[in-house]
């Protein structure tokens, strides 16, 4: 099987992520009388997505109960010769909940939860811009978040070429 088969998703794979992300304490079994299949072909598929990396089940708390702290992004320009390098070393760093690279303005986004801005500065100057192949970091610090919804990450699916 092909990486890029490997990773695909049929329909039901997807029916079934979707029934998961709304409630990951869903049994496999309410999960198939929805889909009108059976428990064992619910808890093999199950199976199969955490296998393959696609799917992985966490308790995710609510940012609130870190005591107000602000979501923090960090922009962050790189040596395009270090980018890879650079989301590795930035995905080690514990205060860092998020790191994605990106076309666009900067070559790295990483985020995280603050309780105040000194703690932000300390892993900016500290940390993240002693690390070789970084240019420049920009900070942007949440006032009020409309909406923030840790617990679901939905896999949407793409327009097929043509």
């Amino acid at each position: 099987m092909t990486e890029m088969s490997r990773h695909r998703l049929d329909p039901l794979d997807r029916k079934i992520v979707d029934k998961l992300s709304r409630d990951a304490r869903i049994s496999n079994r309410a999960i198939a009388a929805e889909l009108g299949v059976t428990e064992g072909t619910i808890r093999s598929r199950i199976k199969r997505l955490q296998k393959e990396g696609l799917i992985h089940f966490t308790v995710v708390t609510d940012f609130r109960l870190a005591g107000s702290p602000n979501l923090c992004m960090m922009g962050i320009d790189a040596d395009p010769a270090r980018v890879t390098e650079l989301a590795e070393q930035l995905r080690q760093i514990p205060e860092i909940n998020c790191v994605v690279l990106l076309l666009g303005r900067y070559n790295l986004l990483a985020m995280g939860l603050f309780t105040n801005i000194e703690q932000l500065n300390e892993l900016v100057t500290r940390q993240i811009r002693n690390l070789p192949g970084v240019q420049r970091v920009e900070t942007a610090i949440s006032v009020h978040n409309l909406k923030y919804e840790a617990g679901v990450a939905k896999i949407t699916q793409a327009s097929e070429p043509g």
